[in-house]
């Protein structure tokens, strides 16, 4: 079932293309799209209460994640509107970059909605709604990274030149999508495909991850393989890090000079 709340939550911005933008249909996921995300929800929590950041711990509480069934984008982006105006938006797949940069400097966030099959739990090389709302959306319901992550698709949008796309590309890779955050004593996770892959996150604390202190000269200049373990990866001091580092390659994007 559909409602005019839902639609106006969803919609994607103005100009871009529809066809990449979807529904969700509750009614269309199978008793084994409900088992399949109870079994990855019920798994990562055990550790991420130890393991993952507050900020995704209290996000994933807000936006009414649990462990029962696939959840409702209605009323996940209902709780996340309140606290950050973010939005997840349902789309049929990969979303073509610049397309997918407008949708966050937008406050919306391109989410896939399939569930992937059970004889593939461990790991999926495209997107699924576990990776997407459960690895991604939590992070939205905090203030400080709801503005990064703003930000960051407003300046990826500006990046022309394929050296300054791959620096762009290299910041989004090191914090959302493999950050780490130093908190409660200890480092934590909180980039979306360390908090939705056990192996991942994993390596990440453990011995054969190299984790270095986050600055933005650093991760521009380090190169990443997207199919295997990482070897290195950043540590910030907490999320007004990022939103100043993103504020700083802004400016240097302008001035011609993110990669020079």
């Amino acid at each position: 079932m559909y409602s005019p709340i839902a639609d106006a939550l969803t919609a994607p911005p103005a100009g871009l293309d529809p066809s990449y933008f979807t529904r969700q249909d509750l009614d269309a996921y199978s008793a084994e799209d409900h088992e399949v995300w109870s079994i990855l929800f019920s798994r990562r929590m055990a550790e991420l209460v130890d393991t993952g950041s507050e900020a995704f711990l209290s996000g994933a509480e807000v936006i009414g994640l649990d462990a029962s069934r696939v959840p409702d984008l209605e009323d996940v982006n209902r709780r996340l509107g309140e606290k950050t105006g973010w939005a997840a938006i349902p789309v049929t797949g990969f979303i073509e970059a610049r397309q997918f940069f407008a949708c966050l400097a937008e406050r919306r966030f391109p989410t896939t909605i399939t569930v992937r099959p059970k004889s593939q739990l461990e790991y999926l090389q495209e997107p699924d709604i576990f990776h997407d709302v459960f690895g991604h959306v939590p992070l939205h319901a905090n203030p400080v990274f709801a503005d990064f992550l703003q930000t960051f698709g407003a300046v990826a949008a500006q990046a022309e030149s394929p050296a300054d796309i791959e620096a762009m590309a290299r910041l989004f890779w090191f914090t959302v999508e493999f950050g780490l955050v130093a908190e409660r004593g200890a480092t934590r996770i909180y980039g979306s495909g360390l908090i939705s892959s056990v192996g991942d996150a994993a390596n990440a604390l453990g011995p054969d991850c190299d984790r270095r202190p986050f600055t933005l000269d650093a991760v521009i200049a380090q190169p990443f393989e997207i199919d295997r373990l990482q070897d290195v990866l950043f540590v910030v001091d907490d999320f007004a890090h990022l939103f100043d580092a993103c504020e700083e390659a802004e400016r240097r994007l302008r001035e011609g000079r993110l990669t020079g």
